[in-house]
């Protein structure tokens, strides 16, 4: 099975490479820097270019049956009031192109990474998360989640919508914990190393397609 993976040169990107790798997949990455991509392996191919463009996600889609994605709207720094990188509008503009392509290109799977604290889950999150989001440029990042997911949830791609909570740079993947309508309680944080996995195995999970789901990690595994 070929992936694209949309974000790979990200925190989160990374670690979806390197397990997909580990899996046996073969991957194309969409990156505006290809030097970013730090592994050098036979199935991995690495496209120049950017997802709002759709003569650049298109070529990079060819031979793909698989969409990850791990975008997200880019600041300059992890200071909540950094200026973006990125449009106020880049997550919903792609997932828009990806469904005009879909088609075309016979995708019908996809997994998305967006965010705990998105839509009605924001009533879940700790109050201080909250006036972060309500005052800082990291709602900008939450207001483009939520439309991202209202344009995929409208289209016919078997879509997952998974939201982690607090991400943390661990590589000791504990037990992962879904939570549906809060239920069970999620945990504060998960590892990248175990998002990468657990969207990994989503891929052929057809019991949580057109499903949206919140992410935590419980205790370690030994």
């Amino acid at each position: 099975m070929r992936i694209l993976l949309l974000g790979a040169t990200g925190r989160t990107g990374k670690q979806i490479l390197a397990a997909a790798i580990e899996k046996g997949y073969r991957i194309n990455c969409l990156v505006r820097e290809p030097k970013k991509i730090e592994m050098n392996h036979e199935k991995v191919a690495v496209f120049k270019g950017s997802p709002k463009l759709i003569s650049d996600l298109e070529k990079a889609l060819e031979g793909c049956e698989v969409i990850i994605s791990a975008l997200n709207i880019s600041r300059k720094s992890d200071f909540p009031w950094s200026k973006l990188r990125t449009p106020p509008t880049f997550l919903s503009d792609v997932m828009q192109n990806i469904i005009s392509l879909s088609e075309k290109q016979s995708i019908k799977r996809i997994v998305v990474c967006s965010a705990w604290g998105v839509s009605e889950t924001k009533k879940d999150i700790p109050f201080w998360f909250k006036w972060f989001i309500d005052n800082s440029n990291i709602g900008v990042t939450y207001k483009d989640h939520e439309r991202q997911e209202k344009v995929l949830k409208s289209s016919n791609l078997d879509w997952t919508i998974v939201r982690p909570t607090g991400l943390v740079n661990s590589k000791k993947g504990g037990k992962i914990i879904e939570s549906y309508g809060n239920e069970p309680k999620p945990r504060l944080t998960i590892s990248r190393f175990g998002l990468a996995k657990f969207m990994l195995d989503l891929i052929l999970d057809k019991k949580l397609i057109h499903c949206t789901l919140v992410v935590s990690e419980g205790e370690r595994v030994t």
